[in-house]
């Protein structure tokens, strides 16, 4: 997300707290078109992120950027963090505790990512285990990643802002990290397009090692950039030219999708875009600082290599200034309609819209259309309140993270029976 973002975001937290306490005292559901609204936790802190526990369907996660993941389950936050890195997280801005993500056999192995802004302001991907209780991480698990010949266990980052953050593992099991372009504006390094720095670029890499390998993963051996061309580009690339991914996902395939790639990357000064890559597709190049979204911007340096690939959507600042990425549906609560499209929303503006994709079945490529705005239908820009991620749960059905107003929300179709409150207490 973007520096002047974040800093932002706590102006408008009272009045948003305001209206959803409101609206959890009225079972809240909004519903004003095919799509509604319904609180599914609240009380929380700064929230970025919101994942389902692969184990246990009636438990979620939700990172909050201060440092904590709370655990909650059955819509009720528990009364102990699953994991607390408050003592080291530098937190703030576009600074902190950012990322999330289960391993593919964690049901098994306990094993977990984080991605957080240390203390000196860079960035670690750190491994953690479940403790004998499940809900209960074990913080004495904690293993940090080391990068390269370099045996660093943070990458560093010159400017407090675009960390990037977000943590995915793919349908092929690596682990993919999204990292921003180091910061400051414009990308003053040109680091998005330096083969030899991290920064700017998506990363693939291989966790599924033993407990005691030196750097906690290994190189896949089919990664687009192995072989050094362009000259020195590090091998964990997996694509160039991102300018501070916030929000990437899958389609998946265990639900019938393509296994594409979706990023949402957020812009400069003047457009938010969606870049799409299908299934295996690395070794792109999505072109910034040369190009924001489809247009040109500083070239006073060449890119690291052509072609530069367009988004398959982008926005401009008139409709909203920081893009938040989300998922394409596969779930059946809000019916076969929604099927196969993609939300995303807009943080500064708390708008939420999705888009259909059609997919070519010759190359797998994907052309957008048809976008159509779900704000008022989710309760406005009141009660999405800075939509900082999005989440699914266990059948795939979609949530918004609220920033601004410490909630999260579930979305629903019009004929979908809300789900319960619960905690209610009688008041006489």
């Amino acid at each position: 997300m973007r520096y002047d973002v974040l800093v932002r975001a706590p102006h408008y937290a009272a009045v948003a707290a305001l209206i959803v306490m409101s609206a959890v005292a009225g079972s809240p559901v909004v519903a004003q078109g095919p799509l509604r609204a319904q609180v599914h936790v609240s009380g929380l802190t700064s929230p970025v992120a919101f994942v389902q526990d692969p184990a246990d369907r009636a438990v979620q996660y939700v990172v909050e950027q201060g440092g904590r993941i709370r655990a909650f389950r059955n819509r009720t936050l528990l009364a102990t963090d699953f994991l607390d890195l408050r003592g080291a997280v530098a937190a703030g801005g576009e600074r902190g505790l950012l990322g999330m993500a289960f391993a593919p056999d964690a049901a098994t192995s306990g094993r977990f990512y984080v991605n957080f802004t240390n203390t000196a302001g860079n960035t670690v991907v750190a491994r953690f285990r479940r403790s004998a209780n499940s809900v209960v991480a074990d913080a004495s698990s904690r293993f940090d990643l080391h990068w390269g010949a370099s045996g660093r266990t943070d990458i560093a980052q010159p400017f407090a802002n675009h960390n990037g953050g977000h943590l995915a593992f793919g349908p092929d099991g690596f682990l993919y990290i999204g990292l921003g372009d180091g910061g400051s504006g414009d990308d003053p390094g040109h680091r998005a397009q330096n083969p030899t720095e991290l920064l700017g670029k998506m990363l693939r890499i291989d966790v599924n090692v033993a407990d005691g390998h030196a750097t906690g993963y290994v190189v896949p051996t089919n990664n687009p950039f192995v072989g050094g061309v362009p000259a020195g580009t590090l091998r964990e690339i997996w694509s160039f030219g991102l300018r501070n991914p916030w929000r990437y996902s899958f389609d998946s395939p265990s639900r019938g999708g393509t296994g594409a790639l979706v990023i949402a990357d957020v812009g400069q000064g003047q457009w938010e875009e969606i870049d799409y890559e299908p299934a295996g597709r690395g070794g792109r190049n999505y072109g910034w600082r040369n190009r924001e979204g489809a247009h040109s911007n500083v070239t006073t340096l060449p890119p690291a290599f052509m072609p530069l690939r367009d988004p398959i959507h982008e926005y401009d600042h008139s409709l909203g200034a920081s893009i938040t990425g989300g998922y394409v549906y596969r779930g059946s609560a809000l019916g076969a309609a929604f099927r196969g499209r993609y939300f995303f929303a807009d943080f500064i503006r708390s708008r939420v819209w999705s888009i259909a994709l059609a997919i070519d079945p010759s190359t797998g490529e994907a052309t957008a259309s048809n976008r159509i705005e779900h704000t008022a239908d989710l309760g406005g820009a009141a009660q999405l309140a800075g939509v900082s991620s999005f989440g699914l749960d266990a059948d795939g059905e979609l949530y918004v993270v609220s920033y601004n107003s410490g909630t999260v929300l579930r979305i629903l179709g019009t004929s979908t029976p809300p789900t319960a409150p619960t905690g209610l207490r009688i008041i006489r």
